[in-house]
This record gives C-alpha cells, sequence and structure tokens, in this order.
C-alpha cells in the first residue's frame, strides 16, 4: 500500500497533463463550429478526426481528478474503487521482483492493460476531470479558435489541442485542483494503509494462535502460506534476511532451519538474491540440498524454483552455477554404482530422487533460459553453459558409476536442451567454442557411447528390444520407478544419437572431427561415424507393420534416419558425411549381396531395404550425390568387376519387379518396397545423363510401360511428378523415341486424346451431357496437349514422322478411331484428322470439327517453332499450301466477282509486278472470320517470318470488342501483307558485345574444335545474361520459312 500511495503521487502530474490534452482535443471540434460555421458534414468529419487523434494520444492514462471538496460519501466511493482496482492488478503486483518494478506495472499500466479503461476507478476520474476544467477547455478553445480558424480541420488540429492544453495548465483552476487532488489521495491511500495495518494484525494473531509457537513471531512481515508458488508476499527488511542467513546455518536445529525456510520462501526473491547477506545464504542454502532430509532440501529447491521463474539471469544465474555445483559435489562425495546384469536403480531412493530432482530443475532451466538470455551480457550466457558442460563432463576413473549425464538422458532423453542451446547463432557460438577449447570430453562421451552400442549390438539384440519396449512404456501414461543398466545405458545412447547429430548440422561442429576414442587405432572421422549409423539402423529396423510416418520416434532406426534426413536436406552436410565411397558402399552392401543370391544379416530385410532406399533417393537429389551415383565406379560386383551405384540399383530394381531374387521371400517383395526402389531411379533418370546410358533399350521402357499401365502403387508417396516427367526426358533423345513408340505408349497418348475430344463414352454423355467448350482448347484436353508437346521434340518427330505419308483417305466413317490397324499406327494419322483437315470427307467425320481442328493448329503451331520440325512438316506434308488453300476457300460469294475495272487493271499491271497483282488479288476478297480462319492466319504469319516483337507482328488469336472485330489482313498466297512485317531502317540495333564480337572474328582453331565450341558457349551465356538486347537479330521474310520462337511461349499463348 505503500507503493499505492508513491505511484498515486509520482504520476499525479503526468495523469491530469494527459487528461487536460485529451479534454481540448474532445472540446476543440464544437469551438471549430461556433467559429467557422461550415456545413454539417464537414464538421461531423472533423469531429471523427479528432476523436482519432485524441485516441492516438491516450497514454499513461493514470486517471487521477480534482475533488475540490471530497465529502464522506465521495471518499468512501473512492477508496472502495481504488480497493477494487488494487485487487484486479493483485496477481502484478504481488508477482513484480521489487518495488521498483511494481511501481513500473502502475505508471505503464494503460499501456499493459487491455482493460485499463473498463475500471470503474478511472470512469469516475475522467468524470471529475470533465466536470471541474470542462468550462475552462471550453473557453480557450473558444478564444483560439477565434483567432485562427484553420486550426479546426486539418494539420493545425494539434496545434490548437496543444494551444489549449498549455493555457489550462496555466490557469487556476488547474492549480487548485491539482493542490486539492493530492490532499484528497492522500487521505485515501492513508486510510487503505490503516486497513491493511489493521487486517494484517488480525492474520498474525489467528496464525499464532494456530500455531501455538513463537518461532515465527519476528517474521510477521512474511507470508504465511506453506507454498512457495502462485502466492501474495510482503516485502521484507535486510535485518530480517541476516537473521534467516543465520538460522539457516547447518549448526542450527533442523526446526529452526526448516522454518527460516519457510520465510524464505515467502519473501521476494529479488530481495533475497540482492542482499548484503546472499553470500552466506547461498552457501547455506546449498548445503540444505545435500541434507538427508527431505523437507530442507525440497524447500531450497521450491526457492530455487521460484526464483528461476521470477528473476533475472544476472541474479538466476548464480542460482543456477550454485545448483550445479551442489551436484557435482554430491557425485564426487556419494559414488553411486552403476546397475549391470539383472540390478536396477529405483529413482524413489532418497540417494536417487534427491540428485534427479535437482536436475530436473535445472534441465526445466536450460530449456526455458534460451528465451532470454540474449538480452544480458554473454557472460551471464556462458557461465551458465560453463557451469552445465563441467556438471555433464564429471567422470569417475575408477568402476562402472552413475553420473550426471546418465540422469540428464533419463528427463530428457532427446537432448531438447542442447537442440535449443544449438538453434540460436548467440548461443551456439559460445557452445562450440566451449566444446573444443575446454569440453570436447563431451564429444568424445558422445560418440564412445554410440560407437560402443553399434558393436554390442548384435550380442544383447533381445535386450536392445526390451528397452525399446521400457522406453514405449516410459513415454506413455505409465509412470515407471525402476530402470535396468539396459535401459541406461540405451538412454544415454539416445541422448548422445541426438547430440552428434545436432552438432553434425553445422560447420564448427563438424569441425570438432576426426575424434580419438578408446579402443580405436586411428580417429573417427565423419564417414565413420555415418557408417557407424547405418550398421545400427541395419540391426533395429523398424517392425515390419508401422509407416514410416507412424515410426516409433524412440527406436534405433527412427533416430539414425532423423540424423540421415538432416543430413541430406543440407547441401553442405551431405558433401561432408554422404558423398563418399565408403558411404555408398555400406547402404549398397545388402543389395549386392541380394544381388549375388546371399544371405544378409539383416534383421527385418523389407523394412531396412526400404529405409536404404529412402537414404538413396535423398542423395541422389544432389547433383553431388548424383554423380556420385553415375560417375564413380567404385562399387565390386562379380569377378571383381568394379560398376556404379546407379547400375546396381537397376539391376536390383529389375530383379525386384520380376520377384528374381532368391534370398528375398516373396512376402518380402511388396509393393512398398519396389515403389521405394523405383523412385530411386526416378531420381536419377529425372537428367539427361542417365538417359543417354539406358533410355535406349525398348526392352526396359516395354517394362516400364507394364509398370505404367499397372495401378499406382509403385508411384512412392514422396513423389513430386508423375511419368510426364520420365516421357519428357526420354523423348529428348532419339533412341527413347524409338523405345516409347514400340512399347506403345505413344499409341496409348494418342487413344487418350482422341477420345477427349471426339469419342467419349456414350453412357456418360447421356448421364452427364459434356459442356460446349468456352476456350479455344478445353480443360480436358489440356493434359493430352501438354503429353504431346512433351513428346515430339526435333528428334520425335523424326522418329514418328520421317519417310510417313498421311492416309487422305476417300471415306472416313463417323468417329473412326484414327488407329484402324493399331498394331501399324503411326502418328501421322494425327496429323492427318486434326491439322491437314482439307476436305470434305474429314470434316464430315470429325463430330467437333472446330474444337478438334483449333486443337491440331495449337499442337502445329508448337511444332513450327522448331526449325528441324517445320522443314519436316513442310516438305512431307506442304503444311503451308494447305493452309493457304484453306483460306482461299473460306470465302465469300462475293468475293469471287469482280468488276471489269479491277480486271482491267490487274491485266494492265500484269507485266509490271506480278507480286502487285497478287496483292490486290487478295485485297478484294472478303475472307470469312471465324475462329479456324484467325488461327489458320495466326500459324502462316508464324511460319511465314522470323523474328521477335521487335521485327514482326503476330495476329492475335482472338476477336476484338468494336466495330471492327479483326482489323488484321487475310492472305491465302504469297507475299506476306506488309503489316505483319517492320522496317528494318527503322529498328533501333544495338551495338554488339565487343568481347564477344572480337572472339567471333577471331580466326576458328580446327585442331581444338571442341574448346572453341566451349569458348564459344561461354560468351554466349555471357551475352545472354547480361546483354540479351544485343543479340536480336534482323527480321527476315521467307516464302515458306521457320521461326525462332520459344516453343515453352508458345505453349503458354495456346491455352
Amino acid at each position: 500500500m505503500i507503493l499505492g500511495r508513491k505511484c498515486s503521487l509520482s504520476t499525479e502530474q503526468q495523469s491530469v497533463s494527459r487528461i487536460t490534452t485529451l479534454l481540448a482535443a474532445y472540446r476543440a471540434p464544437s469551438a471549430a463550429r461556433v467559429s467557422q460555421k461550415e456545413p454539417q458534414d464537414r464538421h461531423i468529419s472533423a469531429y471523427r478526426s479528432w476523436k482519432l487523434s485524441t485516441a492516438a494520444m491516450l497514454h499513461d492514462d493514470v486517471a487521477t481528478s480534482e475533488m475540490s471538496e471530497l465529502s464522506a460519501e465521495d471518499e468512501a466511493e473512492l477508496q472502495s474503487l481504488l480497493r477494487q482496482l488494487l485487487r484486479s492488478l493483485n496477481d502484478r503486483i504481488s508477482g513484480a521482483p521489487s518495488t521498483e518494478c511494481a511501481e513500473e506495472i502502475l505508471l505503464h499500466l494503460e499501456e499493459t492493460d487491455k482493460n485499463f479503461h473498463n475500471y470503474e476507478f478511472v470512469k469516475y476520474l475522467r468524470q471529475y476531470v470533465e466536470s471541474s476544467l470542462g468550462t475552462v477547455v471550453e473557453e480557450e478553445t473558444k478564444n483560439l479558435s477565434r483567432g485562427d480558424g484553420q486550426h479546426a480541420i486539418g494539420s493545425g488540429h494539434d496545434t490548437l489541442i496543444h494551444g489549449v492544453t498549455r493555457r489550462t495548465r496555466e490557469s487556476a483552476e488547474y492549480q487548485q485542483m491539482m493542490q486539492t487532488l493530492k490532499n484528497s489521495m492522500i487521505m485515501v491511500v492513508e486510510s487503505l494503509i490503516n486497513k491493511f495495518e489493521e487486517d494484517q494484525l488480525k492474520k498474525e494473531e489467528m496464525h499464532r494462535e494456530k500455531q501455538h509457537s513463537q518461532s515465527n513471531s519476528q517474521y510477521d512481515n512474511c507470508s504465511d502460506s506453506d507454498s512457495s508458488f502462485n502466492q501474495s508476499y510482503a516485502f521484507i527488511r535486510q535485518d530480517q534476511l541476516q537473521a534467516l542467513a543465520e538460522k539457516l546455518d547447518s549448526s542450527r536445529p533442523k526446526e529452526v532451519r526448516w522454518a527460516a525456510l519457510q520465510a524464505l520462501c515467502g519473501a521476494p526473491p529479488s530481495d533475497v538474491l540482492s542482499c548484503e547477506s546472499w553470500s552466506s545464504l547461498r552457501r547455506n542454502l546449498c548445503a540444505a540440498l545435500s541434507e538427508p532430509d527431505h523437507d530442507l532440501s525440497d524447500n531450497v529447491l521450491q526457492f530455487f524454483a521460484k526464483s528461476f521463474s521470477s528473476s533475472p539471469l544476472n541474479v538466476t544465474r548464480e542460482i543456477y552455477t550454485s545448483l550445479a555445483k551442489s551436484v557435482e559435489s554430491t557425485f564426487l562425495s556419494h559414488k553411486l554404482s552403476f546397475p549391470t546384469g539383472s540390478a536396477a536403480i529405483d529413482i524413489n531412493r532418497p540417494e536417487i530422487s534427491r540428485p534427479l530432482k535437482q536436475i530436473r530443475l535445472m534441465n526445466d532451466f536450460q530449456k526455458e533460459v534460451t528465451t532470454f538470455w540474449i538480452r544480458h551480457p554473454e557472460k551471464y550466457m556462458e557461465d551458465v553453459i560453463e557451469s552445465t558442460f563441467s556438471l555433464l563432463s564429471f567422470h569417475h576413473e575408477h568402476g562402472s558409476a552413475l553420473e550426471p549425464i546418465h540422469f540428464l538422458a533419463l528427463l530428457d532423453i532427446k537432448a531438447t536442451w542442447f537442440k535449443k542451446w544449438m538453434h540460436g547463432f548467440y548461443s551456439r557460438t559460445v557452445v562450440l567454442r566451449l566444446l573444443e577449447r575446454k569440453y570436447k570430453s563431451l564429444t568424445v562421451a558422445a560418440l564412445q557411447q554410440c560407437i560402443h552400442y553399434s558393436e554390442s549390438c548384435e550380442h544383447f539384440t533381445n535386450e536392445t528390444t526390451d528397452v525399446q519396449s521400457a522406453e514405449q512404456q516410459n513415454t506413455g501414461s505409465i509412470q515407471r520407478s525402476v530402470y535396468t543398466g539396459k535401459e541406461l545405458e540405451y538412454a544415454f545412447f539416445v541422448h548422445s544419437l541426438c547430440v552428434l547429430g545436432k552438432l553434425l548440422t553445422y560447420t564448427n561442429g563438424r569441425k570438432l572431427f576426426p575424434i580419438k576414442v578408446r579402443n580405436h587405432k586411428d580417429p573417427v572421422s565423419l564417414t565413420d561415424l555415418v557408417v557407424t549409423l547405418i550398421n545400427i539402423m541395419y540391426q533395429h529396423p523398424a517392425p515390419l507393420h508401422i509407416d514410416a510416418s507412424h515410426m516409433d520416434s524412440l527406436s534405433p532406426s527412427s533416430l539414425v534416419m532423423e540424423v540421415l534426413w538432416m543430413l541430406c536436406e543440407r547441401t553442405e552436410c551431405a558433401a561432408e558425411c554422404l558423398h563418399h565411397t565408403a558411404v555408398i558402399e555400406t547402404l549398397l552392401a545388402p543389395v549386392i549381396a541380394l544381388l549375388h543370391g546371399q544371405q544378409t544379416k539383416l534383421k527385418c530385410p523389407a523394412v531396412t531395404l526400404t529405409l536404404i532406399a529412402d537414404v538413396l533417393a535423398r542423395i541422389a537429389n544432389s547433383d553431388r550425390g548424383l554423380a556420385l551415383f553415375l560417375y564413380e565406379k567404385n562399387l565390386v560386383m562379380a569377378h571383381s568387376e568394379r560398376t556404379s551405384a546407379a547400375h546396381v540399383i537397376v539391376q536390383f530394381t529389375l530383379k525386384l519387379l520380376d520377384k528374381d531374387l532368391s534370398s528375398l521371400s516373396d512376402s518380402d517383395v511388396s509393393h512398398t518396397l519396389c515403389g521405394a526402389f523405383i523412385f530411386v531411379c526416378r531420381q536419377i533418370y529425372n537428367t539427361y545423363q542417365f538417359l543417354v546410358r539406358k533410355g535406349s533399350n525398348p526392352g526396359t521402357w516395354n517394362k516400364c510401360w507394364n509398370i505404367h499401365s499397372e495401378p499406382t502403387e509403385h508411384v512412392s508417396r514422396c513423389e513430386k511428378f508423375g511419368y510426364g516427367v520420365m516421357v519428357t526426358q526420354v523423348a529428348a533423345t532419339a533412341p527413347g523415341v524409338a523405345a516409347l513408340h514400340s512399347s506403345g505408349f505413344v499409341r496409348a497418348l494418342v487413344l487418350e486424346l482422341w477420345s477427349a475430344l471426339e469419342c467419349s463414352s456414350e453412357d456418360v454423355r447421356v448421364v452427364r451431357p459434356k459442356p460446349t467448350p468456352m476456350d479455344p482448347i478445353d480443360r480436358s484436353c489440356h493434359k493430352c496437349f501438354l503429353s504431346l508437346v512433351n513428346l515430339l521434340s526435333s528428334h520425335s518427330v523424326w522418329e514418328l514422322l520421317g519417310r510417313q505419308p498421311l492416309a487422305n483417305k476417300s471415306q472416313y466413317s463417323l468417329r473412326e478411331m484414327p488407329t484402324s490397324i493399331p498394331l501399324h499406327f503411326t502418328p501421322q494419322d494425327l496429323i492427318d484428322r486434326l491439322i491437314a483437315v482439307d476436305a470434305d470427307v474429314k470434316i464430315r467425320s470429325l463430330f467437333h470439327y472446330e474444337q478438334s481442328h483449333t486443337f491440331g493448329l495449337r499442337l502445329l503451331s508448337v511444332l513450327c517453332c522448331n526449325l528441324d520440325s517445320f522443314l519436316l512438316l513442310e516438305s512431307q506434308y506442304n503444311i503451308c499450301s494447305m493452309l493457304l488453300r484453306s483460306q482461299r476457300e473460306n470465302v465469300s460469294e462475293q468475293g469471287y466477282s469482280m468488276n471489269s475495272s479491277i480486271h482491267q487493271s490487274i491485266h494492265q499491271y500484269m507485266a509490271v509486278s506480278v507480286q502487285l497483282v497478287l496483292f490486290i488479288s487478295y485485297l478484294h476478297r472478303e475472307f470469312i472470320i471465324d475462329s479456324l480462319s484467325v488461327e489458320r492466319n495466326h500459324v502462316l504469319v508464324r511460319v511465314s517470318s522470323v523474328g521477335g516483337p521487335s521485327e514482326r507482328r503476330l495476329p492475335p488469336r482472338a476477336l476484338q470488342e468494336g466495330e471492327d472485330p479483326y482489323p488484321w489482313p487475310m492472305f491465302s498466297c504469297y507475299p506476306l501483307p506488309p503489316c505483319y512485317t517492320l522496317d528494318p531502317s527503322k529498328i533501333h540495333h544495338n551495338s554488339p558485345d565487343p568481347e564477344f564480337s572480337t572472339f567471333l572474328a577471331s580466326c576458328k582453331d580446327t585442331k581444338n574444335e571442341e574448346s572453341w565450341m566451349e569458348i564459344c558457349r561461354r560468351h554466349y551465356c555471357r551475352a545472354l545474361a547480361t546483354k540479351s538486347n544485343v543479340l536480336t537479330g534482323k527480321s527476315k521474310t521467307l516464302g515458306a520459312g521457320a521461326t525462332m520462337d520459344s516453343p515453352t511461349t508458345n505453349v503458354l499463348q495456346s491455352f
């Protein structure tokens, strides 16, 4: 309550100033209405803006007001409202570590309490301020507004408010209110203090009567609660703390020490930690931790816990370091034997439970301290980290004994504390520096434990299974209190593995390797550690029925896989730890053994092989890992033959699909295992290097097509792309196209397209009729269109269409499939039915003529973007002549009738210029403008000119709104209309790249043509990336030419 009086008086001037400013802001609109006499709606807008501005200025409104003559009723009401306010803030004030902090809470209450303006005390005081200063503010506002009306609205509004506020503070009414306010608040606060003291005396009397003891009579100002958490407490004096320190001495009786601890737990931790006798207090508290009496040690831990939760780091670090030293001294003075054989430890035993509770408190602090230690000097954080490492590095030289690291592993088995410490750069730097310079033994112990577990796996496989079951029980609802030696060893292994996995994530953590360990001649490198982890995974895979996403988080395989996944995801980690021949050999050793028909030592082959495939796929996902698979021939096969990892993976996958592995039972060869290794193959064949190597075998693709035709169980759930990626990669090579064609994939693709365009199921049409397409290419055909574009590259066009004539039948039946002879079907039938629609029989055979023909023209537009493809189509099928003929036939009847004057003009200029006659000929024709003629016109312009947007104009593929929907001229004969080409003289040509030009002008070295081409390619890529505008060529008009457009751009435009 003394604090309440101090805060009330210290904030009066600031609070009243804020309220005066607030009143000035609210009074300003009315004065503006009197002085300016503006329209009502403008006044409303101004009033709203004033309200917004005052809301923004409302800070630290611990409202006080003038109570000019405070009556007894007003004093009682104000006292009641103030008591209500303090009760609402009881938790926040009592939780403050010091008087200054409590004062800061009250001073900044409005900023931190969202319910500030809802308190009745604040409402009451605001009303008094309004009644006391309202008239003054109104008059001052009128006076200032009358002098300069522009302050009512706009940027001068703040000036008006500050002026009114200044004059109000200088008024006599304001001074009188301030004096009355001080006197009134002093009376109210004094009355509350007296009432509080009376209540305290009554409470102390009741406490003395209840306890029948005078032992606590001198600590009247302390809390009377037995709990050290979630309670209120009063402040304690320095002389009382000195007395408590003396009574906590180990020479005092137990009852006196216990009573002193009770009183200490009720005092503010900040006062205790900042007192002059804290050194002796801390020494006596640490001594009490090792007392055999549980009450004493538990009360000390209670005080430490409350100090951790309510004190800053500069205070709590002393408690933490003292606690760490106390635990270390406990282990030094009392050697706890490590259980061996069937023996076990019971954590309820006093000698075990006491250090376990202390380490538990330290572990809780370790996991929470990372949220706030960045706000303190690095020295504080370093003290906490170093004291932790000093405790964990404690080791008994002689005999097997329990150590602090075993207890910490039981409490935090996955090393959450270490992961949090390594997360931020601020703390990670200190951790790694201390591990490298002073506490390398911690890393050595963790590595030694992992190696020991790997080497002993074969000797106690069954016992480890029991350990895993025990760990599962420990993480469940059943609370255990007895642990065997094997369980402690396994907990230490899990903790060590998590610590090492986090160290491998960072560069400076990997620099700690290689590490010298016991019983090993050579230091253990990063590669050696990874090989050890893989061998652990081989011995203890997850159960077969458990899915990888639900794998037991404490099983050895899941722990190892977490580390390997983390290494694969980071490029530098993978390069230093995984991309080595020894690791690949270890991963593929079971695969090679199965290929040779040998038995493996795997405990569960199907699950282990699936995990191996998972790691291989992640390694192959990087460029360096893929190069290791493809080009490094370090794996020894039969007859000492060396081969690449990719070859081994492919051979094993084929034998899996054929179920030709004698060492594996049929139950082991599951869809999951096949899909996992198929996914590895897909990670490899996603690059062109592999497909030149393996894509030319038709038999291989026949098998792949058979897999594609089956259900998608072969596709791994991690697959990001479908079979279209495989088709695109294979179609990039001529042997790959031939293999796809012979396997039946091309025929199936065309059948799928034809079904989407023309031959949907009759039953589907009756039940759900197909809607009329609104786009040039219906959405149902998008996938087929993209598949054909991916398939028909330059190599594909020649392999599929070279020297293949069109059918051009005299008769086509309705809905006739373009595969009348399935075994001899060729893709030119698709061109015959969808692109070269130049006869009435072809038109009548199409159910959706415009949609299907538009699809063919869009496909033709994309194919013609490649010069080789266009030349092949033009030389074999006369594509341009066919399109011009179709345009010629697509004219109205009156377009063929010319008057005599036009005929005479044509013959007159025949000898002068044949081109001029042809130009006049198509100028006087009236073309029918429809979707097909517009599409043909676009294709004709595209294939008849070369250049980009600065060299030619491509007509749009859609009509425009207005009187002239298609202003672009159509033509049915060459030359191209002039409007589609730009004048070369008007084109701004950039100066060529000097370095590139100099290189091209130099003489070519014919002896070293490959190196010259490589240098040329490098210059070209540089110029393309930095000065792409200087690489634009000149426009040319061709009678039958091709364009060098980007096929990707054209595909996007097709939709």
